[in-house]
């Protein structure tokens, strides 16, 4: 199959058959021999098939050639290839072009209607502490989606979560119902709604649920909830709702998951079970990874 379509490869570059060369062109990408599909897409754009840019674009970002792709997905956006702004978008903002990178999925959503590139750039302004204007395109996506567009119902989640983190509004609760069927932080952030409103059982089920689903963001609040800490009174009618057992498990099956932040929550536990080396060997993993929390428990203790 490989000599195949290396003479596949060979014959197409030999001659002027557009569509040829960026069928094997994209054949050869799908086995990763991308130095070679990319021979074939240069020679469609010399042959005049300015689309074949965005090949181009994908080829070489795929050889980690960044800076070439943004030049060669320009020239996409410009021959008319709409869907070259996300891929710009994302290969700006990896080489730390943010401004390039928010017109870039600006014009991914309003150009080209994708409600992706509109999730990129509410994160993207996000992280520069521009949620106000984040959570304001992604209203405008919600209101505009037409329900086919796969990224519309993690757009609607990340916007019920936002909204709830900012207002704790008990009537976003069908909006978070929603969006944690696509989202795990959307998911843990109905579960807090629920155990607002009383319904600890119920956002026990739901936390549960969204680890069994592989949904990272659960375990914490899971392991949070089991160790009792919604709870103002650990003793009598309420102890049977504590499991510190089921909620070590929780807290390391978050660690296992990638949940930088369980480290703390498991140390602050074994610390009151008096298993304190095990604990502080946590909050130094913690602390380590970036957790403020993590570094000034440890900090604490040492100076005790």
């Amino acid at each position: 199959m490989s000599s195949g379509l290396s003479d596949r490869a060979a014959a197409a570059l030999a001659g002027d058959d557009v569509v040829e060369l960026v069928d094997v062109g994209c054949d050869l990408a799908d086995v990763d021999r991308h130095a070679e599909a990319l021979v074939c897409f240069e020679r469609a754009v010399a042959l005049g098939d300015a689309l074949s840019w965005f090949n181009v674009g994908n080829t070489l970002r795929d050889l980690d050639r960044a800076e070439e792709a943004v030049d060669a997905y320009e020239h996409a956006v410009a021959a008319g290839e709409p869907a070259a702004w996300l891929n710009l978008g994302i290969v700006l903002e990896f080489l730390g072009d943010h401004a390039g990178a928010e017109r870039a999925y600006t014009g991914a959503w309003e150009g080209a209607g994708q409600a992706v590139g509109c999730l990129n750039l509410a994160h993207l302004l996000d992280e520069q502490d521009r949620r106000p204007e984040a959570e304001a395109w992604l209203a405008q996506a919600v209101a505009r989606g037409s329900g086919r567009d796969p990224s519309d119902a993690e757009v609607a989640a990340l916007l019920a979560r936002w909204r709830w983190e900012r207002t704790r509004d008990p009537a976003l609760e069908e909006d978070l119902r929603t969006g944690s069927a696509v989202d795990g932080d959307t998911r843990a952030a109905f579960a807090e709604l629920l155990l607002s409103t009383g319904r600890r059982t119920q956002a026990r089920a739901e936390l549960e649920l969204g680890a069994k689903l592989g949904h990272t963001a659960c375990w914490l609040p899971l392991g949070n909830l089991l160790c009792g800490d919604d709870l103002d009174d650990r003793s009598g009618a309420v102890r049977d709702e504590v499991d510190e057992v089921a909620a070590e498990e929780a807290y390391r099956a978050g660690i296992a998951a990638g949940d930088l932040h369980c480290h703390h929550n498991l140390a602050m536990l074994l610390l009151e079970q008096g298993r304190d080396a095990e604990a502080e060997e946590h909050l130094r993993t913690g602390a380590a990874g970036g957790d403020a929390l993590a570094r000034e428990v440890l900090r604490d203790l040492r100076d005790e």
